[in-house]
Formats: structure tokens, sequence, C-alpha cells
């Protein structure tokens, strides 16, 4: 089916549902790489046009990636669900905007409804919306988890403690941890990205977090972010394995570029839950929310993996994959991967907030690490403003690395400070059980043995 919109005397045809959301995406670099983007302006705007006029119900009909060719679109086909659907059936992508910003889409009426969108749907209503739109829908959806803390209630900001180091030292882990810790920050996860992706690091690194939360009761939780075959080894030698972590991407042929595909990701899922080591609610259940997935606009593309797809709609394609395992966390690791895909900050911003707003609105826990690569024509500024701006949206996470700089993987990113800073301009607490702890006398004890990281350090 062909797409057409006419503006002055010049008729723009755009030959496949595909083709139009590359052509109706804001400018960036990764779809120019890819040779995607619109031509010019006039085209993107008539893209846009066309694609406003489109009716939901022609998602479920064409598909970007064929359904034969790609386990993520048999899922999304699949697994979709007509009744969370049907208020919306009859809409129109820009209908579906509208109604977005309206009073009617109350808080309930999207969590309802998330199951009923594909990732498409969602790429392509954000394709239509302004910085503000993306902002004011997303600050109506809270998506909450708990594993030992609860992360996504309103009113709090969480923030993952990324102590990471080059050589993964002991001693180096644990005062960055500690440094995090005493400013606020390890409500979401202490997550550590290890140098070395083996078993034997990957089990001292988590025996390392466990000492000490053990200690000190902190009620956090652990993951150190090696490949999930390797953490599952980890697992099954007896690791104390908090949440289990994977990168993901929006096709098939991407995520098997990571080492990995859905019945791998199943399998860690039913391994991780078995454990039952998530805190024990009042009703006598146990925080379940065992998985943490990262992901990032130009991954599909970088891996050679995208089908002529736009970057920012492989990306709502992830929240998919994400989707059925009903994850602790979400982030999408927004300026990593460099300018080639995401040129500035202001292209990074625009993707950082469409990623946050279509990961919410599918269902998701959505925290962003607020980055970029020192190549990019960014810096601090333009990551403090996507900061606010996703303050202001509802975002339940940030990451926190010493100095906003990580050492260790030679990216910039956000610092304890910087959640501290969000949360006192807009008036925002951390997890209710993590800003109990900070109050008590664990807490206390902390305080005064931090001076001494290398006594914290397990046997």
């Amino acid at each position: 089916m062909a797409f057409v919109h006419t503006i002055g005397s010049t008729v723009y045809t755009f030959p496949s549902l595909r083709e139009l959301l590359a052509r109706a995406t804001p400018l960036r670099s990764g779809d120019v790489l890819a040779g995607l983007a619109a031509q010019s302006a006039e085209e993107r705007v008539a893209a846009q046009f066309a694609l406003a006029d489109v009716p939901l119900a022609h998602f479920l009909v064409e598909q970007v990636i064929p359904y034969e060719e790609d386990e993520v679109t048999r899922l999304i086909v699949d697994t979709h669900d007509a009744d969370a659907f049907a208020p919306v059936q009859s809409f129109t992508v820009g209908e579906l905007r509208d109604w977005l910003l309206s009073d009617e889409a109350t808080p309930e009426r999207l969590a309802a409804l998330a199951p009923g969108l594909t990732p498409e749907m969602a790429a392509a209503v954000s394709k239509l919306m302004r910085v503000q739109d993306l902002i004011a829908a997303a600050a109506k959806i809270r998506v909450v988890t708990r594993f030992r803390s609860t992360v996504g209630l309103r009113g709090r900001l969480s923030a993952r403690l990324q102590p990471n180091h080059p050589t993964d030292d002991p001693a180096g882990i644990a005062a960055s941890i500690l440094d995090g810790l005493l400013l606020g920050s390890g409500d979401a996860v202490i997550g550590i990205n290890p140098a070395g992706d083996n078993v034997a690091v990957t089990t001292h690194l988590l025996r390392l977090v466990d000492t000490l939360r053990r200690r000190f009761q902190i009620p956090t939780q652990s993951c150190v972010l090696a490949h999930i075959t390797t953490q599952m080894a980890a697992l099954e030698a007896g690791a104390p394995v908090d949440l289990l972590f994977q990168s993901i991407a929006g096709s098939e042929a991407a995520n098997r570029s990571f080492g990995v595909n859905l019945a791998l990701v199943a399998e860690a899922h039913q391994a991780g839950q078995s454990l039952r080591r998530g805190a024990v609610c009042a009703d006598g259940s146990v925080g379940d929310n065992i998985l943490y997935f990262e992901t990032g606009q130009g991954s599909a593309l970088s891996a050679n993996a995208h089908h002529g797809v736009d970057q920012q709609t492989l990306e709502a394609r992830a929240y998919a994959v994400a989707r059925p395992f009903r994850p602790m966390l979400v982030n999408t690791v927004v300026g990593f991967i460099g300018p080639e895909y995401l040129y500035d900050g202001k292209q990074i911003a625009r993707a950082g907030l469409e990623d946050h707003f279509c990961g919410k609105l599918l269902g998701l826990p959505m925290g962003c690490d607020v980055c970029y690569t020192n190549h990019a024509e960014a810096d601090q500024d333009d990551m403090d403003a996507l900061l606010t701006l996703l303050g202001a949206a509802g975002v339940n996470y940030i990451m926190g690395v010493p100095g906003a700089d990580d050492i260790m993987l030679n990216y910039q990113s956000t610092s304890f400070h910087d959640a501290l800073y969000l949360r006192r301009v807009l008036g925002l607490k951390p997890a209710p059980e993590f800003e109990t702890w900070l109050a008590g006398e664990d807490f206390q004890r902390l305080a005064l043995e931090a001076r001494h990281p290398e006594r914290l350090l397990p046997a």
C-alpha cells in the first residue's frame, strides 16, 4: 500500500509503511547514514501528514519486517491484545496523538491500553509529537516495579549506582559504591559493567556487592552487566544473583549480534525467578521483577541488522522484546553509540524523550542513561537539559557515575550530584524503602565505616 501527500504542486509518495515511518522521523544522523531519512524538510513534513492519516488498524496488517523472517515481529503479532486495543481501534495515528494529550487519557486508561499498542504504533505517534508533547504524555504514565526497592512511583526518582573500574579492582569499585550510597544513589540498582566478561569476575563482583548490602541492610539490588550466559553460569555456580542483565534490540538479527534470542532470555528469566531473592511484601508475595534491559537507537544499524527500518522504530521494537518479561528496569543508553547515529545534543535530547515516551506507552519501567561520547557535538550542558526534561516527564531512574565520567566505558553520563539536583529542583524523593534506610542507623554505620573502604571488601 502506498501513502501519498501533496504539498503545493509536489506529490510525495511513500511505497510502504516502513518507508513512511522513516521519512517522517525527525532528522538524525543514523537514518541519513542508512539512506532512510527524508531528502528535505518538506518531504519530512509530507510524510508526517501522511502518517497522521494512517489508521492504527493498518499496523496490524503491514509489518515493517516480515513475519516469516523475524522472531521479534512474530512476538509483536502473536501477543497483540485485541481487547486492550479496542478503545482506539478506529483511531488514526493523528487521532491517537490528540487523545494521548487529552484529559480522557488518564493514567488508568493508558495502563490498560499498553498491551493493545504495537511498538510501530508508539513510534509512529511519537514522530508527530513535539518535545512538550512527549513530556506531557509520558508524565501521565507510571510503571512501578519491585525487587527489594520499589521503583517508578509518582514523586520518586531513582538512580543506578554505576561504579565501573577499568581493571575491575574491588577496592576501586567499593570506593565508588560508598561514594554513591553516601550521596543517595543506588536505589534502582548497584550495577557494575565488568571489564572482563567471565564467570570468576562476575561472581566475585556479585559477592562484593551482596556482602556490602547484607552488612548494612541496604534495600536495593545488585547486577553485574556481563553477557547473560555468563550471569547464568555464575547463578548456577551459586553466585548471589539479583537482577539479570542483557542488551536487546528491535530485530532478531540485531539480537543475534548480541548473542541472544527470545528463548535464551526466557530461560534466564525463569532461572532468576526460581531464586526468589526479592523482598517479601506485606501480602507474602516476593518482589519478582528480575530482568534489567538496556537499549539504544542505532544498535541494529551498527550490526547491519536494520532491514531498512529507521532507528527509532527499531528502538520501539526492542521494547516489545522486553515487555513479556516484566523487567525491573529498562533504559535507553541514548547517546552511547556516537554521533554517527545521534549527531549532537539536540538529536540526543529528542531521542531520549522519544525512547522514554514509547517505552512508558508500551508499559515498560523506563530509565535513561543521559550520555554522550567524547567525539559527539554535545557537552554536559546538553545533558543537564535532557536530564531536567526527563525529570519533568517522570523518568523512573537515571545513572549515577562518579563525576559523570565513566573511566571504564569512556563516555560521559550523569553523576550522583545530578540525581540530587533533580530531586531537589523537582521535589522528588528516592524509592521509599531507600529513603527510610538513608534516615536510619544502618546508613549512619555505613557513613562511619566509609573512611576505610578496604575493610568492607569480602575476604
